[in-house]
């Protein structure tokens, strides 16, 4: 079957050869009952754009640059891709994930993406950018997004939670539980010059925060490092703890859950002699009754990608690209399940 040429399509669909060049290259800039009556047109004349066309004519890659600070199999970044995806690919975008290890690999970059020039936007998510690298991507035209960042310096736009608000929350709630020995248990993230700047850095400085403000309560932090079994660490931690925690924040689920696990195993009640939030809510959260702090990924994803198709577009005077605040804070909240109870003096 013959390919109908573009003037085809938009005589099928009634409008102009732009509006149906504007469906494919830039859907958001089309209205949706458009785009669908342009898409019905293309198919049922087997119409199909030339991509390498397009983009040769517009200038665009049509690829975002996704940095992740870990594996992308994490529940955390495979939720942050998921979002993401559901916005870029219908609008023609591919995204392609860098994952850093180390500010090294952050600099390497952004040192090299002038010269390939192979993406429209940056997407960032969970740890610092520096203002040199940040002047590069605005020398290009290229807008930068954060997910989760420690801060917005250097940053078009951004979708981020408040974590030193959130580990405040976890502490309100076990001090009102009547816990005054309150551990929190973290990755141990250095200050030399390779090292990335993480979103996560600011939990425990908010729940060193929150300790501090009730009088009699005992703040604990307790560092592990990246090596060896994490669960058999934060046991290790809890059992040569002294005094001993009544209660411990962890970092994220992916810790909580595994030391939940090992606790146990090594005949720790929870919650009746240990106290334990995580922080995330992820998949295996619920069904093993964990009390942890919820956020959405998948919707911080989706959120950051409206932003950026709204950057990309700005040289237009495409409504959306104001219509709403450049950065973002959802809200965080504490899910109360079966790993938080009331504090029992062991000795009464």
């Amino acid at each position: 079957m013959t390919q109908a040429s573009i003037q085809a399509v938009a005589r099928e669909a009634g409008v102009s050869v732009s509006t149906v060049s504007r469906a494919f290259a830039k859907p958001d800039l089309v209205l949706p009952e458009t785009r669908e009556r342009v898409m019905a047109a293309a198919e049922k004349l087997n119409y199909r754009i030339s991509r390498s066309a397009a983009a040769l004519k517009s200038g665009q890659s049509f690829r975002i640059a996704l940095l992740l600070s870990e594996s992308i199999v994490t529940w955390f970044n495979s939720r942050i891709y998921a979002g993401l995806d559901s916005v870029f690919h219908p609008a023609g975008y591919d995204i392609s994930v860098f994952s850093m290890t180390n500010a090294d690999e952050r600099r390497n970059f952004f040192t090299d993406l002038p010269v390939r020039r192979n993406a429209d936007a940056v997407v960032v998510s969970s740890f610092n950018i520096e203002p040199d690298e940040s002047r590069k991507l605005r020398s290009m035209n290229v807008p930068i997004v954060g997910i989760n960042i420690p801060s917005n310096n250097g940053f078009d736009a951004g979708v981020s939670i408040d974590d030193h608000a959130a580990e405040h929350i976890a502490v309100d709630h076990l001090v009102a539980l009547g816990h005054h020995r309150i551990a929190y248990i973290g990755y141990d993230e250095t200050d030399d010059r390779s090292a990335l700047r993480y979103s996560a850095s600011a939990r425990l400085q908010g729940f060193m925060d929150a300790c501090n403000s009730y009088p009699g309560v005992t703040p604990m932090p307790l560092s592990l490092d990246h090596a060896g079994d994490p669960a058999n660490a934060v046991l290790n931690c809890i059992i040569s703890a002294s005094p001993a925690p009544s209660a411990v924040c962890l970092c994220d689920d992916e810790l909580a859950i595994p030391a939940l696990f090992r606790l146990r195993q090594y005949g720790r009640r929870i919650p009746q002699d240990l106290s334990l939030i995580g922080f995330d809510d992820n998949l295996y959260a619920p069904s093993l009754g964990l009390t942890t702090l919820h956020q959405d990924p998948y919707a911080m994803g989706a959120k950051a990608a409206q932003k950026t198709l709204a950057l990309i577009s700005s040289d237009s005077k495409h409504p959306s690209a104001t219509a709403e605040p450049r950065f973002e804070t959802p809200q965080v909240q504490l899910m109360l399940r079966e790993t938080t109870a009331p504090y029992v003096d062991p000795d009464a």
